[in-house]
Order: C-alpha cells, then sequence, then structure tokens
C-alpha cells in the first residue's frame, strides 16, 4: 500500500487490505474467508427466497435473485419440465457446508499457517521445509516473474469455470425462453461469430452462441494461464512493464477496475436481453431514465407487487451502482500507486484559505 515515503507507516484495522500486504498467507486466508461469506449469502438467501416463494406470483414479480439464477441454468425443474424448486434446497444447503469449508480454510491461514507462505514448512516434512509448495506463492510485488506465476493460476482457474459451465448446457441443459423449457445446449465455436458479438452482445438471441462465447473464453484463459506460468520477464524490467509502478495499490486497482467494467456491462445487460435473463424468471425488459446519473425503470404494472420491483430491477441499478463505485476506487488506487499523495489536497485548500484571508488583509 502507498506509504508516502514512510516505511514504518500503519495504517487502522478498518483499512483491512494493508494488514495482508506483506503477508501472502494473511492475503490468501482473507480471500478464502471472504469466498466463505459470499457462499454463506448464497446458501442463505436461497433458502430465505424458497421458503417466501409463491407459486401463484410471477417470479420476476417477487424481487429474487438467487432462485431465478437457478432457474435460469435448468435448476429447480420437475421430470416434465415444470418448475417446482426441486433440487434448489440441496444447492442452499450445499452452500452453506461450503462456507464452513472456506472459514475453516480462512482460519487456517489467518491463526495457525505462517504469515508469509514464502517462510511456510512442509505439512508432511516440517523438518524439511524447503519442499514446500507453498513458497511458491510468495507474494512480491516488484517482481513480475511471481506476479505472472500467481496471475496464470487464476486464469486456468476461470478456464476451467468455463469449461464447467459449457458443460453443464451441453449434458445437463439450461432454460431456453424461447421454448419455455430446459434444453441441452451446444456451443457454437464460430470465432467470426464471437468477434462480431463484441459489439451486439447486448442483443445475443442465441443460447449457442452464449455458450460458444464461454467455450472460446475457456480455450483463451487456460492458454493464458499456461502462458503465465512457464515465462518469465522477458528483457529489460522497464517502466513500461511496470518497474516502479507494479505495487499491491496497483494490483488492487485493476481488480477494481475489472470488478467495476464487468458490474457495469452486466447491467446494461440484464436491463434488456431477454435470452440469458428471461422475462419468466427475472421480470420484464426495463426503461432506461437519466437524472443525476442513468437509473432504470420497471415497465409492467407493479401495482400490489410486495417487493416493489422486479428481480430485474434489483439486479440491474445494484450493478451498476456497485460498479460505479468500484471504477472510483479504481481510480482512487490508481492514483495512489503512480505515487499521488492525496494528503497534499487538504494542505493546498488550507493554503488557499489562507491566501484568500491574507489578500482580503
Amino acid at each position: 500500500m502507498q506509504s508516502y515515503g514512510n516505511p514504518n507507516l500503519t495504517y487502522g484495522w478498518w483499512v483491512g487490505n494493508s494488514v495482508v500486504t506483506d503477508k501472502s498467507s494473511r492475503f490468501i486466508g482473507s480471500h478464502v474467508a471472504h469466498t466463505g461469506l459470499i457462499c454463506f449469502t448464497a446458501g442463505a438467501n436461497t433458502l430465505w427466497e424458497l421458503a417466501r416463494y409463491d407459486p401463484s406470483v410471477p417470479m420476476g414479480h417477487q424481487g429474487m435473485v438467487s432462485i431465478p439464477h437457478l432457474a435460469s441454468i435448468g435448476i429447480g425443474f420437475d421430470e416434465a419440465g415444470v418448475w417446482t424448486g426441486a433440487s434448489v434446497a440441496f444447492i442452499g444447503v450445499f452452500h452453506l457446508i461450503c462456507s464452513m469449508v472456506y472459514a475453516g480454510a480462512g482460519l487456517l491461514h489467518s491463526v495457525i499457517f505462517s504469515e508469509d507462505t514464502q517462510n511456510s514448512s512442509g505439512l508432511f516434512a516440517p523438518d524439511r521445509p524447503e519442499h514446500t509448495q507453498a513458497k511458491r506463492y510468495k507474494l512480491e510485488w516488484d517482481n513480475p516473474d511471481n506476479q505472472t506465476f500467481i496471475l496464470g493460476h487464476h486464469l486456468i482457474f476461470f478456464g476451467v469455470a468455463n469449461i464447467w459451465f459449457v458443460e453443464w448446457a451441453r449434458v445437463h441443459g439450461i432454460y431456453d425462453p424461447a421454448l419455455e423449457a430446459v434444453r441441452q445446449v451446444n456451443y457454437n465455436l464460430d470465432l467470426t461469430q464471437i468477434w462480431n458479438h463484441q459489439f451486439d452482445f447486448f442483443a445475443i438471441d442465441s443460447l449457442e452462441d452464449v455458450m460458444g462465447g464461454h467455450a472460446f473464453l475457456a480455450f483463451f484463459q487456460i492458454g493464458g494461464g499456461a502462458f503465465h506460468i512457464a515465462t518469465k520477464q522477458i528483457g529489460e524490467y522497464t517502466e513500461f512493464k511496470g518497474k516502479n509502478v507494479l505495487s499491491a495499490e496497483a494490483i488492487l486497482s485493476w481488480s477494481l477496475a475489472g470488478i467495476g467494467w464487468m458490474a457495469i456491462i452486466a447491467a446494461f445487460w440484464c436491463a434488456t436481453n431477454t435470452t440469458v435473463y428471461p422475462e419468466a424468471w427475472y421480470g420484464e425488459p426495463l426503461a432506461i431514465k437519466f437524472g443525476i446519473s442513468p437509473y432504470w425503470i420497471d415497465t409492467a404494472n407493479m401495482d400490489g407487487v410486495v417487493s416493489g420491483h422486479t428481480s430485474r430491477a434489483w439486479l440491474t441499478n445494484v450493478h451498476y451502482y456497485l460498479g460505479f463505485f468500484f471504477i472510483q476506487g479504481h481510480l482512487w488506487h490508481a492514483l495512489r500507486a503512480m505515487g499521488f499523495d492525496f494528503k497534499r489536497i487538504p494542505n493546498a485548500i488550507g493554503n488557499l484559505d489562507n491566501s484568500t484571508v491574507s489578500l482580503k488583509d
């Protein structure tokens, strides 16, 4: 984190990232624990929505978010293809169990394991620490070889997740709003079509193309992951390649930029696309309005609807504003990574006020 030239700078407990910046095992522990919180929230919310679900009211008009996502990927249907909520309770409980496992792993990294993985000893041979694989995942923020190695593993995990989704659609099937039924979807790996959908993906209406895009991403991410794991810095480590810029602050800023941009894209996509976000589960498409900033409103009559808004309205607006603030966080941390001292701002304002007073005198 930015230290403003003070190597002994300390932060308050509420500045969570600063506590784990140079402690790779604690850094992993915080990520795993965060995953546990996400799992717990997903599982608990799924069970809560299932408990209050009213079959006589359209699902999209009940303000739900977890159950509609499950219905979209073909979970909750009986053998006749009718949505009954079958297996939804299992999904919720499974997430709760996973959250406990993640919590345990987070505690291990936070309490028992060494603070830094490069000081770890072998789990089964503590007297031979040089044999542990954990050392390879140490954090050296200004070491491109170390960062590219870790990035490679992240990309492979993303690629495997894409493969899982593509295979789920091909073998199990997902919900097709055009047929109003769950069907098996084979991916359309047409590179020309995938390229064209860069510019019109908001209006995509083919599940085969959606799966083709995910299959392409899987190949691209796994290939990129293998490349980053196998290669090292080529040539001189210059500022163009990140020297004196590559840091915990910079990587945090890039992460915030990525998640912020994805959230904003998801908001626009969710607002209008009825292939990936079927009306049956999310409600009718939205209309965009402009005030101080963009926002979306329901086009359907919501009189008498308890939640007040469709699931689509909740998802769209929440994603957009979270994405907006993530982007602001990106700018904040990116400027700090480049050395900008925000403490100069109040000092400059104070000096300006003093100058104004002097002029009046």
